[in-house]
């Protein structure tokens, strides 16, 4: 669980360079591709229990892959690409974690469940959090810093909208038809978002290394582990091994690409991965009535 999660901090590493050189659709677009190349086999059974599948669930896995992998996807490279500017590769990847605030809000919405009032009480320290994590001056703030961290933030919604999503899918469909047809509905929303902003296609051979480690590492291979890991693992000790993931960010931003962090930076950090750590802990403590885990409600997300 620790080591999928490691691997998802160590995306900044091989995205900074692609978001440099490519535009963000580029880069979504083969992100599919390679992925769709590996799961070529297995794509006619996820078409498959797609067709059997009723209409809710048809609409649910088309957004999951439209919206939580194509577009989500390509807001969270263009803030890597609009971070380059300030060499800030930390914020976009910590601000990652407001994902489950908006996967609980989210299904209070679209799951019809109930809101408890403990939610507010840890939400509203990690939005303050990701604030100081924004902004070196928390009180100056500009567009050029606001940017970034608006894509990374909108990003984060998405991917918290196809937790919901895809938990709601977990009835009918299989998780590893999930995951495939993610990526086909992925692929035709990639097509999209080239189209509309104007992207070139080709990538060049020189960033083909590159797309394909980025593809395959924090994508296939992390999303597989994590699905393998979680099964065999206690909810609160996988919340425990997630916070691999911000540590990873870190450590990669400030030591291998040489972002720097002002004091308020880092105690926003802290004050992020604790709130969401301190929610998770919550929402896995044993009631009388068995509830679904927040881990769980993430996998179904990222499926």
């Amino acid at each position: 669980m620790a080591l999928a999660a490691a691997t998802w901090g160590l995306d900044g590493l091989l995205r900074k360079p692609l978001a440099n050189d490519l535009d963000a659709g580029t880069v979504v677009l083969w992100e599919h591709v390679i992925a769709l190349l590996v799961l070529a086999p297995v794509i006619p059974r996820a078409l498959r229990a797609f067709a059997r599948a009723g209409l809710r669930a048809q609409v649910a896995v088309v957004l999951v892959g439209v919206g939580a992998s194509a577009v989500a996807t390509a807001l969270f490279t263009e803030s890597f690409k609009l971070a380059i500017a300030s060499n800030d590769f930390v914020t976009p990847l910590v601000l990652q974690k407001l994902q489950p605030l908006f996967a609980i809000a989210l299904a209070v919405v679209i799951l019809r469940e109930r809101l408890r009032l403990p939610y507010a009480i840890f939400a509203l320290p990690a939005l303050a959090g990701a604030w100081l994590l924004t902004f070196a001056d928390p009180f100056h703030v500009t567009v050029a810093a606001l940017q970034p961290a608006l894509y990374a933030v909108g990003a984060a919604a998405l991917w918290g909208a196809g937790t919901v999503l895809g938990r709601l899918l977990a009835t009918t469909i299989e998780p590893r038809d999930i995951t495939t047809l993610r990526f086909v509905f992925g692929f035709l929303g990639a097509i999209v978002v080239v189209q509309v902003t104007g992207a070139q296609v080709a990538p060049g051979w020189h960033n083909a290394v590159g797309l394909i480690l980025l593809a395959l590492i924090p994508g296939l291979f992390a999303l597989e582990l994590y699905y393998w890991a979680l099964a065999r693992t206690a909810a609160a000790r996988a919340t425990l091994a997630e916070l691999a993931f911000p540590v990873t960010a870190a450590l990669v931003g400030v030591v291998v690409q040489h972002t720097h962090l002002d004091g308020s930076q880092w105690i926003g950090m802290a004050v992020i991965v604790g709130a969401v750590l301190a929610l998770s802990w919550f929402e896995h403590r044993p009631r009388p009535c068995v509830e679904e885990s927040e881990a769980e409600l993430a996998a179904a997300g990222r499926t």
